[in-house]
C-alpha cells in the first residue's frame, strides 16, 4: 500500500488552511499583551485576533502553490490479517432449515416428511414405530408441526403441538435425534394469550367474510352468538354490512393453536352499529387463577359500551348452529303413526354435534326414559325446566350444577327416534311452552354497581380497539 503527501524542500509541512506563522507569532504576542495588561486591553485582543484572522489570510497568500510543488512518495509494507481461519469456519458452519405445516387424517410417516422436505429414511422408520407418534400425531388433522433440517435435508427434531380441551393447557411431542439415535419425548404446558384484531365486510355469508378476513371458525360462532339478540344471521344480514373483533389467540411455543374468547366486536348491520365487549369481575382475594388464558377468571359476560347486558336468561338454542325440523305443533308422529301434539321443538344435527344448557341450572335427572332415550332435565329458577332428548352421550350427572351454554351432552338418535336430532322441551310449573317464543322474554343480566368504575375504564380502551379496526378496514379498502 502507498500513502504520500506534499512537503516543502526543507520537510516542513505546507500550511494552506488555518494559522500560518504569522498568525501564531500573532496570537503569542496577544497573550503575552493579556497576561501583563490584564485590564487595559482586554479589549484590543479582540480586535487583534480579528486582525490577526485577517493577517493569516495575507500571509497565506505569500505561500507558494503547492501544485508547483515537489512531492515525496512514502512506500510503507502493510500486513493484512489473515482471512483464511475465518472463511474456513463459514465454510464449515452447519445450516439449519425450518418449516411448518398442518398434520393431515391421510398422513402416514413419509407423506407427512415428504411435506415438510424431509429426506432422511432412520427418521422415517422411526415415525413409523414410535407409539406416541402413531397414537397422537400420524392420521390426525389439524396438528401444528414444524421440522428442524440439515441443510442435507436430514431431520434433527419434530415438533407437533395441539389442544385438545379448551383448559388453558397444549400438548408437545417432540422427536429429537441423539447421537445415539433418535428419541419421542411428550409434555403438557401452558398456553399462552395475545390478543388480535379483524375485520370483514358481508359479501354472502358471514362465514364467507370471516374466512376471506382469516378469521376461525370459533370467532365467527361467537359473534353470531354475540349479536344473535340483535341481528337474525339467517336472514337479516346485507350486502356491505361490516363487523370489527378483537379476540383471543391461543399460543403454544409462540405458535397459534386455537382460538380463544371473543374480547370485543363490532357490527354494522343495515347501517345500525351494534358493540360489545367481554368483562369480568376480578377474582376474589385468595382465588387460584389460570394466568395461560385471559378468561379463566371469574364468570363474566357481554354488554354494550353503555354498560347493557347482552347475557339473556335464556339462550335462544341448545346448540350454536342448527336447523329447526319441527316445531311446537301438532304433527303426524313417525313412529306411533298417529296425530298428537309436538310439545318441543326438534333441532337436526348431526350425531355428536355437542348440546348445551339454555340457562344456568341443576341436573334434575341425566340417564334413559322411555321414548326420550338418553335425556337429561335441567332445573332453572322459577320453576321452569329444559329437556334435552335423544343424545348420543350424556356429560352431566344428576345434581350436578351447570352453567348458561355448557355442553351437557351430545346429539344422537337414542330412543324414538327416526334419525339423529335433538328435541328440546321448555316447561314453566310442569306445563309445556313453545320454546321458541318462551326465550323471546328474556331478562337481560345487570351489570353490578360496585364494578362500574371497572368496567367504565374497560370500555374506553375498547372503544379504541373498534376505531382502530374501523381505521384498518378502511386503509385496506382503500
Amino acid at each position: 500500500m502507498h500513502v504520500g503527501c506534499r512537503s516543502q524542500p526543507n520537510g516542513a509541512p505546507i500550511l494552506i488552511d488555518g494559522f500560518t506563522q504569522a498568525a501564531a507569532q500573532l496570537w503569542a504576542y496577544s497573550a503575552y499583551l493579556a497576561k501583563r495588561y490584564p485590564k487595559r486591553i482586554v479589549s484590543a485582543i479582540g480586535v487583534s485576533l480579528l486582525v490577526g484572522a485577517g493577517g493569516s489570510y495575507a500571509v497565506s497568500q505569500l505561500v507558494p502553490d503547492p501544485a508547483d510543488m515537489p512531492v515525496r512518495t512514502v512506500v510503507e509494507n502493510l500486513t493484512l490479517p489473515p482471512v483464511s481461519a475465518a472463511t474456513e469456519d463459514v465454510t464449515n458452519l452447519a445450516m439449519r432449515l425450518y418449516r411448518s405445516d398442518l398434520t393431515r387424517s391421510t398422513d402416514t410417516a413419509d407423506v407427512l416428511l415428504k411435506r415438510l422436505g424431509v429426506f432422511d429414511t432412520k427418521a422415517a422408520e422411526f415415525l413409523r414405530n414410535d407409539k406416541l407418534m402413531q397414537q397422537l400425531v400420524l392420521g390426525r388433522a389439524g396438528r401444528n408441526i414444524t421440522a428442524e433440517t440439515t441443510d442435507a435435508n436430514g431431520l434433527l427434531r419434530l415438533t407437533a403441538r395441539w389442544s385438545p380441551e379448551d383448559d388453558g393447557m397444549f400438548k408437545r411431542l417432540s422427536i429429537e435425534k441423539l447421537p445415539e439415535g433418535f428419541v419421542s419425548r411428550l409434555e403438557t404446558l401452558p398456553m399462552a394469550a395475545s390478543s388480535r384484531l379483524a375485520s370483514g365486510t358481508i359479501a354472502s355469508s358471514l362465514f364467507a367474510a370471516t374466512d376471506d378476513a382469516s378469521i376461525p371458525d370459533a370467532v365467527a360462532i361467537q359473534l353470531a352468538e354475540i349479536f344473535s339478540g340483535d341481528i337474525d344471521f339467517h336472514r337479516a344480514l346485507r350486502k356491505g354490512d361490516r363487523f370489527s373483533v378483537v379476540y383471543e389467540s391461543l399460543e403454544g411455543d409462540g405458535e397459534p393453536l386455537r382460538a380463544g374468547r371473543v374480547l370485543s366486536a363490532e357490527f354494522v348491520n343495515n347501517g345500525k352499529t351494534h358493540q360489545a365487549m367481554w368483562f369480568q369481575e376480578p377474582a376474589a382475594v385468595g382465588t387460584v387463577t389460570d394466568s395461560a388464558a385471559t378468561h379463566n377468571l371469574t364468570k363474566g359476560g357481554y354488554f354494550t359500551l353503555a354498560g347493557d347486558s347482552l347475557r339473556k336468561t335464556f339462550l335462544a338454542s341448545p346448540m350454536e348452529f342448527s336447523r329447526v325440523s319441527s316445531g311446537f305443533k301438532m304433527r303426524f308422529h313417525p313412529i306411533l303413526q298417529t296425530w298428537r301434539a309436538h310439545l318441543g321443538v326438534d333441532y337436526a344435527a348431526a350425531t355428536g354435534t355437542p348440546v348445551r344448557t339454555v340457562a344456568d341450572g341443576i341436573v334434575e335427572f341425566a340417564g334413559v326414559q322411555n321414548g326420550f332415550g338418553n335425556v337429561v332435565f335441567v332445573k332453572h329458577a322459577n320453576n321452569t325446566t329444559t329437556v334435552y332428548a335423544h343424545l348420543s352421550r350424556i356429560d352431566v350427572q344428576r345434581g350436578q350444577s351447570v352453567s348458561q351454554a355448557q355442553h351437557i351432552g351430545a346429539v344422537g338418535a337414542t330412543g324414538w327416534a327416526t334419525g339423529p336430532h335433538l328435541h328440546f322441551e321448555f316447561r314453566v310449573n310442569g306445563v309445556h311452552q313453545d320454546p321458541l317464543l318462551a326465550v323471546g322474554n328474556n331478562v337481560a343480566v345487570p351489570i353490578s354497581a360496585s364494578v362500574r368504575p371497572l368496567f367504565d375504564k374497560a370500555a374506553a380502551s375498547v372503544r379504541h380497539q373498534l376505531e382502530a379496526a374501523l381505521y384498518m378496514q378502511t386503509a385496506s379498502a382503500e
